[in-house]
């Protein structure tokens, strides 16, 4: 069991994968928290999604935080392989949530289709923006209905 969270601190573990995009993410989940009333996140990052589920594990067992958040894009480059890290990722963030009782949220992004071409580039930078405030909203939601103030 971890120790009781700081009431209205919260990290995101961002990765560092195609980092011009994942950083639009980041910058629209930290403004929308700070709108709900929250300190500017710690944010974390790591070179890839499949570092983020270890990043969220020691930060929730910390008991720093009240909600830890995670934005990586996995991308499909040809190798079959982008399922699997998907998988892990999501599966890892979901057993951090459940073992610690720190709320987990994911901005880890999987495209079907994602080229590095400038159409892909900035539809999925613009994408990532949205994503972020959603994150943003969804952790502003999860930590009013535990309770934790800002």
């Amino acid at each position: 069991m971890s120790q009781s969270p700081t009431p209205g601190r919260i990290a995101v573990v961002a990765s560092r994968w195609h980092a011009d995009i994942v950083t639009e993410a980041v910058e629209a989940f930290n403004a929308t928290v700070a709108a709900g009333g929250y300190a500017r996140p710690d944010v974390i990052e790591v070179p890839g999604a499949f570092e983020i589920p270890l990043a969220v594990q020691r930060l929730a067992r910390s008991g720093e935080y009240a909600a830890v958040a995670a934005c990586g894009l996995v991308v499909n480059g040809g190798i079959y392989h982008h399922e699997y890290v998907a998988s892990a990722v999501i599966d890892g963030l979901m057993q951090v949530q459940l073992s610690t009782d720190v709320p987990v949220l994911s901005g880890v992004l999987t495209p079907l289709h994602f080229h590095e071409h400038e159409e892909h580039i900035a539809y999925f930078t613009r994408h990532f923006r949205l994503k972020g405030e959603e994150l943003g909203a969804a952790a502003l939601a999860v930590l009013a209905a535990n309770g934790s103030a800002a």
